[in-house]
């Protein structure tokens, strides 16, 4: 490609971007807010994770007048705002005005509760206040704090926002790659995620991953399994060997309208999900992903497990009947003996199998391992 080439095909996506910088002060957002003319997707929100002395020191320095950095917003067909960046810092504004609801943190905040300032370090005296505290004149100074607003405007094109969020919320607050995948994604369209969502509240599926962690759990590990066993079922051919981006190119090449190299059929891909999982819980409920120990088979989880066993069941899903108990016993026998099978092991245990050599070799033992249960 040479320059002008280059210069063309930067000014081709340049036309697709329409952009306005506004200087709004924090109580105009939170009226915003209240009237639904500024809108926080429950994905996004569930990411506020400040702590209430950040929270407080954030409020601090809008009274002594500190720089803010912007917040991003994306204009709607509507003409509302949807907030893409700078969670963290409206949300601590809305905490102290008593307007935040965050039942998702560890010590919950219900809408009517005010931030109680702490740890603020510049000015102490200011600790222990709420807003009611505060004299008028402070009052007032935090009400007409400014902010700048960088907008999004309708018109743009919608992978120019999904790419600019991923952006911005790829620094800073450390997110997970499923947090992040969740709030991201809706900018092009938010069927999958919404799909995939679903699915991690199947109740086969919750029992055979039971054993993942209360902290995973909050990372939205388990929707990460679901894009895992998705992607890995039909799309493995092109894992070379981060997951995260394969998963993350996998869920954008589903959910993008103008993609054609992947036809996601909805219906057909739910219920092999669900005849799956209910082989899987028949077979071992919440030990389907445990690894094998001299006692059996142990009460863990291990993503190994999870993606040889999920993906090496595919070949003989039709002819399982989950109903009927001698395919049950068959395959829970043989599921066992996998575990217990040395090779398995040594594909499934240690570093550096996070690519496509031990990948495939741990789905090969599977497969064949199943190919010999007679059914």
């Amino acid at each position: 490609m040479n320059q002008d080439e280059l210069i063309r095909a930067l000014e081709s996506k340049v036309e697709k971007v329409h952009t306005q910088s506004l200087d709004l002060s924090f109580n105009e957002l939170l009226d915003m807010f209240k009237d639904g003319e500024l809108d926080i997707n429950p994905d996004y929100q569930r990411l506020f994770r400040w702590s209430q002395g950040a929270q407080s020191r954030f409020i601090e320095s809008l009274l002594l007048e500190m720089p803010v950095p912007p917040i991003y917003v994306v204009e709607d067909e509507n003409g509302k705002y949807q907030l893409i960046d700078g969670l963290q810092r409206f949300s601590s504004y809305l905490h102290l005005r008593g307007e935040l609801d965050a039942p998702h943190l560890n010590d919950p905040i219900k809408k009517g509760e005010y931030l109680k300032l702490q740890e603020c370090d510049i000015v102490e005296d200011l600790n222990d206040l709420v807003f009611d505290d505060f004299p008028t004149a402070l009052k007032i100074r935090l009400k007409r704090a400014f902010v700048r607003v960088e907008v999004v405007r309708k018109g743009s094109d919608n992978k120019f926002r999904y790419h600019m969020f991923k952006r911005l919320n790829t620094g800073g607050e450390a997110l997970t790659s499923q947090q992040l995948r969740n709030c991201t994604i809706r900018m092009l369209d938010s069927k999958f995620i919404d799909f995939v969502i679903q699915l991690s509240k199947n109740e086969d599926f919750e029992i055979c991953t039971a054993k993942i962690s209360e902290q995973q759990k909050l990372g939205a590990f388990d929707q990460e399994l679901v894009i895992r066993f998705l992607a890995l079922k039909n799309y493995k051919h092109k894992f070379v060997h981060d997951v995260s981006d394969f998963l993350t190119e996998y869920t954008e090449k589903v959910t993008d309208p103008e993609n054609t190299e992947i036809i996601f059929n909805y219906p057909e891909e739910e219920q092999i999900f669900q005849n799956t999982f209910s082989i899987l819980r028949k077979c071992l409920e919440d030990k389907s992903f445990g690894r094998s120990g001299k006692q059996g088979i142990q009460s863990n989880f291990s993503v190994y497990h999870f993606e040889a066993i999920c993906v090496g069941l595919q070949p003989y899903l039709e002819k399982i009947d989950a109903s009927n108990n001698s395919h049950i016993d068959l395959i829970r026998a043989k599921l066992i003996e996998i575990k217990s099978d040395a090779g398995f092991i040594s594909h499934t245990t240690g570093g550096g199998k996070n690519s496509p050599g031990p990948l495939n070799s741990r789905i090969r033992v599977v497969v064949d391992k199943l190919a010999e249960v007679d059914i």
